[in-house]
């Protein structure tokens, strides 16, 4: 059976199942404020997509559509997705929800980039994931790796 990915909702239900995984940060804390203020409502435009096993969040990821004039990751610049926060809860690991949601992603047919978690560089190798050829972001702390969709190349800089 194919996972199923939904666009999870802002609201106080998916923040509180957010807490279950170890990537809760500032990102989740504003929206949980933003809520409090109501700002945003539930129907508000999340970033994130998540898989359900019955009622409970399994996994989930944040993606984002970045500009291509703020590119410094792919030759030529282009528009490109960041994926930020790809989790399975411990339990649920090794039954394809990363893969699944990596794979949602790339249907949008756009370069991805993510900077991958300690440990999970074969996952990503997997999915065909690549370094970053050159140093243009290694002073900002990050490792990020880089997907092209078929008939774009890598190309350095």
């Amino acid at each position: 059976m194919a996972a199923k990915i939904t666009k999870l909702k802002v609201n106080f239900k998916t923040l509180e199942e957010f807490k279950k995984f170890k990537e809760y940060g500032i990102q989740e804390l504003s929206m949980l404020e933003d809520l409090e203020a109501n700002i945003i409502e539930d129907e508000s435009d999340s970033p994130f997509y998540g898989i359900y096993f019955g009622d409970k969040l399994v996994a989930r990821m944040s993606l984002y559509q970045v500009d291509a004039k703020f590119d410094r990751y792919f030759y030529p610049s282009q528009n490109y997705l960041e994926l930020w926060k790809l989790e399975v809860l411990p339990d649920y690991q090794g039954k394809g929800y990363g893969k699944a949601l990596v794979e949602f992603a790339k249907g949008f047919g756009l370069p991805i980039k993510t900077n991958p978690r300690v440990k999970s560089n074969e996952f990503w190798g997997k999915m065909g994931f690549t370094s970053v050829d050159y140093d243009v972001e290694r002073d900002r702390g990050e490792n990020p790796l880089v997907w092209y969709p078929e008939g774009v190349g890598a190309q350095k800089y």
